[in-house]
């Protein structure tokens, strides 16, 4: 998907005494509510510093590590955790020590949080049913901390020091590139042993409330992304209203919720929008990522398909680049404001990386797509330079070792030694286990391609010069080999049947597990009628259906297991993915089945689908299992509540 987390410690052995190594923090039970670029974690209570992930982040910088709220002269025992949409959320408390001797509570604490592009706000309401005043100090206390995003990930976390200084109800946090102000109105603010405090004196009238309210800004000027300006084009109420399935009513609410929050820009181009791929650790543009988000989502939106497809032109690759990956022709793979660093895994990846094997053929097809649900001939022709450059990679820099097929291999060194979707190091495997070795060839980079090359193809021979036709020609030659090549070098025989390998290795042998990639051929024209139909079985089996979704690996495999990032897990916009296809290619039925499953894993997580769950089989257990480290809300899970739609509405005689 995007960058694979970190690996377990091998010093976590029953009876050693090692000091443990650090981990990537787990997410599935922190609370967050977000705006990008900037998101908060916390507990369910509001508070932030009991878990590894808590916290204030700003662009790729953790600013804030600590923040509690309390009462001098009452414990809070916090009862409801109420979030309203993305953005917002309202946890409620009581103040039993302030209350009378009856035995209802009648003294509660409101704590209203909501997070906008660089700012957190809370207001604090104290509620009294008592039949008297009531006098108290009501307490806020953060630790600043400025550590980069990829240290937390990595469970390494470092601060950096930080100049303070006060000024009455405020206080202002210089770390250089980065920086808070806290404004806190009516509050003592003070600062102390790398904290800050600010108090508030309140008195609760009798039947009466108090409020007192408190702003965090943030600043970082390394920043190479921005919030988007303008209001989301889609009103995600309305679009709830428009399935009769109320679960998918209310996972189209949420999602689409988090995916306007999840909007950005470039500071240079304000109007033109894209999704960032996810939170917490990837709050920024990934070419694969945001192409997926922005194409499943395109019924709903074509303008943000539009806006996408410009962002990545702009950065398309124009030189040969060992130290960034990148190639002429080549599209981008993810955008940062600094070096990603993953201790522990001898990753070092530049702030404009692009080693993506997929994202150049996604970006044509993409395009193709947008153009089709009807944007304007003029806009598409302002891109048609990128789409003969892109055209260009696939024919001349794709295929690394020249076997004619796409294929990838990290020449950083320090890369990512998986290129597609499935990027974590140990995800292309045979069915015995081994790892396959590079270059490597997915399958579905091959369907990619093979569409990309018949919708350039289109493309040109509509909206180019006299000159493109030659090359519409060229172009239509090469997907007719490239489809008559596929069928003779990718399809296996093993005891779970006959299906597209995953890969080919460095030796051109089919690296023979079954996995979910062969969803991604569906619809995309490399496959026969017959054989969509055949691959489309393959996934509801029993070996790679969970119920709640499809494998990314067959249980049959060796190196299957359910709680595995790519080798068992289940990844809901695979899944999705999956689904668009059988869309495509007229399996209606199969769609609307597999859709299902997604249904049931959506109600399983309150709506908020992760990036992935367990591969557990439904019969184990009432909802899936969660996958603890894994990013929500992310993109393109999100979008996968789109595809559920388009399922849904799709009558069965289409």
């Amino acid at each position: 998907m995007t960058t694979a987390p970190t690996t377990s410690p091998a010093s976590r052995v029953s009876g050693t005494t090692a000091t443990p190594t650090p981990v990537q923090p787990l997410l599935n039970d922190a609370v967050i509510a977000l705006r990008a670029p900037t998101q908060v974690w916390s507990d369910s209570t509001g508070d932030m510093g009991s878990a590894p992930v808590h916290g204030v982040y700003h662009g790729d910088v953790r600013h804030v590590r600590s923040l509690t709220a309390s009462c001098d002269d009452s414990p809070v025992e916090w009862i409801s955790t109420a979030p309203d949409g993305a953005s917002r959320i309202v946890f409620g408390g009581l103040l039993r020590a302030l209350d009378d001797a009856t035995p209802d509570p009648k003294v509660r604490l409101l704590r209203d949080r909501r997070v906008s592009d660089g700012h957190l706000s809370e207001t604090w309401t104290v509620r009294s049913r008592v039949d008297h005043p009531v006098v108290t100090t009501l307490h806020l206390a953060l630790r600043p901390e400025f550590a980069q995003l990829h240290e937390v990930k990595s469970g390494h976390a470092h601060p950096r020091p930080a100049d303070i200084e006060l000024a009455g109800d405020r206080a202002i946090v210089d770390a250089g590139p980065q920086g808070l102000e806290l404004i806190a109105p009516g509050a003592r603010v003070a600062s102390g042993a790398g904290e800050l405090t600010a108090r508030w004196d309140v008195e609760i009238p009798a039947l009466g409330s108090v409020e007192v309210a408190w702003t965090l800004t943030l600043r970082d000027d390394t920043l190479v992304v921005g919030s988007a300006a303008a209001p989301a084009r889609w009103n995600a109420a309305a679009v709830a209203q428009t399935t009769t399935d109320p679960r998918l009513g209310r996972w189209l609410h949420t999602a689409l919720d988090d995916l306007d929050a999840l909007r950005l820009v470039l500071p240079e181009h304000p109007d033109d929008e894209f999704f960032a791929a996810g939170a917490p650790w990837f709050f920024t543009l990934f070419g694969r990522d945001s192409i997926w988000a922005a194409r499943l989502t395109l019924p709903l939106d074509r303008a943000i398909a539009e806006s996408t497809l410009r962002v990545l032109a702009r950065l398309q690759g124009a030189d040969d680049d060992a130290s960034t990956a990148q190639e002429p022709g080549k599209i981008l793979h993810e955008l940062r404001a600094s070096a990603l660093e993953m201790p522990g895994e001898g990753i070092v990846l530049p702030p404009k990386y692009y080693g993506s094997v997929d994202s150049t053929p996604l970006w044509i097809c993409l395009l193709a797509d947008t153009w089709r649900a009807g944007m304007p001939d003029a806009e598409v022709r302002e891109l048609l330079p990128t789409l003969r450059a892109a055209l260009g990679w696939i024919r001349d820099s794709g295929d690394s070792d020249g076997d004619g097929f796409l294929d990838y291999i990290d020449r950083l060194g320090t890369g990512l030694s998986n290129q597609g979707w499935k990027d974590s190091g140990d995800s292309i495997q045979w069915r015995d286990g081994r790892l396959a070795e590079g270059p490597i060839a997915l399958c579905e980079v091959q369907a990619y391609a093979y569409e990309a090359a018949l919708a350039g193809a289109d493309l040109l021979d509509t909206l180019g010069s006299e000159s493109d036709a030659s090359e519409a020609a060229f172009w239509r030659g090469w997907a007719a080999d490239l489809k008559a090549r596929f069928a003779e070098s990718y399809w296996v025989e093993t005891p779970e049947g006959r299906y597209p390998a995953v890969a080919l290795d460095r030796d051109k042998k089919p690296v023979d597990t079954l996995t979910s990639n062969i969803g991604h051929l569906l619809g995309t024209g490399i496959l026969s009628p017959d054989d969509e139909a055949h691959v489309a079985g393959l996934l509801r089996g029993e070996s790679m259906s969970s119920g709640y979704g499809v494998r990314t690996m067959s249980t049959a495999a060796a190196g299957y297991w359910p709680l595995s990032y790519h080798g068992g897990s289940v990844w809901v916009h695979d899944t999705a993915i999956a689904a668009h296809g059988m869309l495509r290619a007229g399996l209606h039925a199969d769609a609307r089945a597999v859709v299902g499953g997604l249904l049931d894993a959506a109600e399983g997580f309150a709506y908020r689908v992760p990036e992935l769950h367990s591969g557990d089989p439904r019969t184990h257990s009432s909802v899936p299992t969660p996958y603890p480290a894994a990013c929500r809300p992310q993109a393109w899970s999100a979008a996968a509540a789109v595809v559920c739609l388009t399922a849904l509405t799709t009558s069965s005689g289409a």
